[in-house]
């Protein structure tokens, strides 16, 4: 049964000024729309270096990837809010953590030079700058929910994360992955989705898409199955670039 959501989707988008490369604001603009598709009313919170935010009071949040000097300027800004935004994280808000925001998530990057950039501990896997850069195209086989998909979007970035212990997002079909070693792509945690994957991932992929909005929508005590939309064409899309990425 489709039920109308009568609250608010209240969707955070953290340092959106700093962290958008390549059009990864394209996942906020996903996440909104499919949303206000199926009749659920949303509340964009921009969230700049500064500015307070009660992650509880959230129900998505995004986190970006932007150069070094960006995501420098924004690290210390939210290790100040780490002990809120944890505290959510074990409450289960779905957060979708891309490249750099990925990264900012393990316990530290370490550069090619050898130092150590701290980073917000809050989940088991830690990063080491690589001369090479991994770049282009990439298919993933992901587990959501118990089943399994294939994905796809775009990679670049030449940090190599490595996971300790903390499920991977899916296992590397074709591309470098979190590494280019281990075939091992992002991580999960509860509700929490970092990857790699640009493109920007959640149009490209709109079933991780409405999996986020489900386990939003169950945490507020409301679990039940979303209106289908007309996929087709993303569905298509996601189809030829297996195929010319698996032959």
């Amino acid at each position: 049964m489709h039920r109308e959501f009568k609250g608010t989707f209240k969707i955070c988008h953290l340092y959106p000024d700093l962290l958008n490369l390549y059009g990864d604001q394209g996942n906020v603009a996903a996440i909104t729309r499919r949303c206000q598709w199926r009749g659920i009313e949303t509340e964009l919170h921009f969230v700049n270096i500064g500015d307070m935010v009660d992650f509880s009071e959230m129900d998505f949040v995004f986190l970006g990837g932007g150069s070094d000097r960006e995501q420098n300027l924004m690290a210390a800004d939210l290790a100040e809010k780490k002990d809120s935004l944890w505290k959510a994280i074990e409450d289960n808000l779905p957060i979708l953590a891309i490249c750099g925001g990925y990264q900012l998530l393990g316990k530290y990057y370490q550069t090619i030079e050898g130092k150590i950039i701290p980073g917000l501990d809050l989940l088991d896997f830690h990063t080491i700058g690589g001369e090479k850069r991994l770049i282009g195209n990439i298919a993933v086989e992901i587990q959501l929910g118990g089943e399994s998909h294939k994905i796809t979007g775009f990679e670049n970035h030449s940090g190599c994360t490595f996971l300790g212990d903390i499920e991977p997002l899916g296992i590397v079909l074709s591309g470098y992955g979190n590494n280019g070693k281990d075939q091992r792509e992002g991580a999960q945690y509860k509700n929490v989705i970092a990857s790699y994957l640009h493109g920007p991932l959640l149009p490209k992929n709109p079933l991780i898409t409405d999996y986020l909005i489900s386990r939003a929508l169950e945490r507020r005590g409301h679990p039940w199955n979303l209106k289908p939309l007309d996929d087709s064409l993303e569905n298509a899309a996601n189809e030829f670039m297996l195929g010319r990425m698996l032959g």
